[in-house]
């Protein structure tokens, strides 16, 4: 696949690599309270940019301060430049395009001419530094497949760019967004593994994550003192990517990593420490072999095509949510084909969501489920059985016009709950599951648009909330 993903022979790094890294200074810059806008309400759209500290730039329709941060260096072309960026989306916004020829179906768009504004932005200017130290498997790899593939495959797409070049190999094709020069760079990615780490660091069945915990620490704190960056911003320009359950934990290893930098997270649990204002949510794609499944590749069924049962789950019982449903609706009644386990079948998973109208995502033990873009694309309406998830990509996303959202005490009445949602309504919501579908797949190389994309748009998004000043 060209992938540049870990490998078990990788493991015979991992010995010395642990040894030649070591324990920097630990940081004491005092944190700076994080007060960019508030990214999940439903405007999307610029705010005037002030001069004081209290300066603003993408905001929702409740204005909130930018973090204003100190910078002595020569970043001011960088700010000036994003300024720019800043001006021209809000001019786009304050526009009246029809979108109707540039997305399907706009409507699934929180703003479409703020997104698509900002998008074109994006492709433009925005450029990302990749830390050079360490090695694989812990760093600057990851698995390109299983449950933790968007963690590995935005990695391995990162790691495989190169300056000057498109990463799709045309003009149509994603642009180059990675720089080796960190002083053009409007952001910087450290580019460890949760998901490797706990493969390779952590001790089985000791539930300790001070072996991971102290990896990060030490990396960071490399970076940190051969760098200037991290320093020059309190990490409020930095990044780390992660799809493991453990990701949010991994963070808490330095105070400005949880803080202050941008965390893209599959597990957006608020009640975990997820802030929707700095942190990126992203989604939980399970792909076992590393490519979408061959029952996804065809078309979804067109729409006078009937979908004969109400909703499907089939899933083991784990965490606070599922065994509610499994309790109230397991093998309870035909139209709702819920099963802990499915009887052997090479298909039969994928066959019973693209013959479902509605697809239930229940929390397991944390909040993200690989199940909701799989409803996707099986062109089935997810419905979101949990608490505390911010769902991803919703900083541009109306996933209203997309999916049902079903409260845990809600789950006795769930039949009820399904069958209220009209006909009509069930069409809308189908086309727009069909709308977003490309906005969760994930290309080799990247396309427009896709999720390689969303999740840069979305660190995107939080960098033009920071000012380096």
């Amino acid at each position: 696949m060209g992938y540049f993903c870990s490998s078990w022979f990788q493991t015979l790094f991992l010995i010395p690599l642990l040894l030649l890294i070591p324990t920097a200074l630990l940081l004491t810059l005092p944190p700076i309270s994080p007060s960019p806008v508030t990214l999940s309400s439903a405007a999307f759209r610029l705010l005037p940019l002030r001069r004081s500290p209290e300066s603003t730039a993408l905001a929702s329709s409740a204005t909130t301060p930018m973090k204003r941060l100190a910078n002595p260096g020569p970043e001011n072309e960088l700010e000036a430049e994003l300024s720019r960026a800043r001006a021209s989306i809000r001019r786009a916004t304050a526009g009246r395009r029809n979108f109707s020829g540039v997305f399907s179906r706009p409507r699934v768009y929180r703003n479409p001419a703020a997104f698509y504004q900002s998008y074109l932005e994006m492709e433009k200017r925005f450029r990302v530094y990749v830390y050079s130290e360490g090695e694989a498997p812990l760093v600057h790899a990851g698995p390109c497949k299983n449950i933790y593939t968007t963690e590995g495959r935005f990695i391995s797409e990162l790691e495989m760019m190169r300056p000057g070049e498109y990463s799709g190999g045309g003009a149509a094709s994603s642009r180059m967004f990675r720089t080796e020069d960190p002083r053009r760079a409007h952001a910087f990615f450290l580019p460890f593994s949760v998901a490797q780490l706990v493969r390779y660091v952590y001790r089985p069945n000791t539930y300790d994550h001070v072996p991971i915990r102290r990896f990060v620490s030490d990396y960071v704190n490399v970076v940190a003192s051969k760098h200037p960056y991290w320093n020059r911003t309190a990490a409020a320009d930095h990044f780390m990517l992660s799809c493991h359950d453990w990701g949010p934990h991994a963070s808490r290893a330095n105070p400005l990593l949880y803080k202050n930098a941008i965390r893209a997270l599959c597990n957006a649990n608020t009640s975990e420490g997820f802030r929707p204002r700095k942190d990126v949510s992203i989604p939980e794609i399970n792909l076992v072999s590393g490519d979408m499944p061959p029952e996804f590749l065809s078309p979804s069924p067109p729409e006078s095509s009937p979908r004969r049962l109400l909703a499907f789950f089939a899933g083991g019982v784990h965490g606070p949510v599922r065994p509610i449903l499994l309790r109230h609706w397991k093998g309870r009644d035909p139209d709702l084909e819920v099963h802990e386990y499915l009887p052997p079948g090479a298909d039969a998973y994928y066959s019973y969501m693209r013959r479902s109208r509605f697809c239930l995502c229940p929390s397991g033990y944390e909040v993200a489920s690989p199940r909701v873009v799989e409803a996707i694309y099986a062109g089935c309406i997810p419905v979101i059985i949990s608490n505390g998830y911010v769902l991803p990509f919703s900083d541009v996303l109306k996933w209203k016009e997309f999916s049902v959202m079903v409260a845990v005490e809600d789950i006795p009445r769930l039949k009820e709950v399904l069958m209220a949602v009209g006909e009509e309504e069930v069409m809308r919501l189908m086309a727009g599951v069909r709308a977003v579908r490309h906005h969760f797949v994930l290309n080799h190389p990247p396309k427009r648009f896709d999720a390689f994309h969303m999740i840069l748009h979305s660190v995107w998004l939080r960098r033009l909330n920071i000012k380096v000043a």
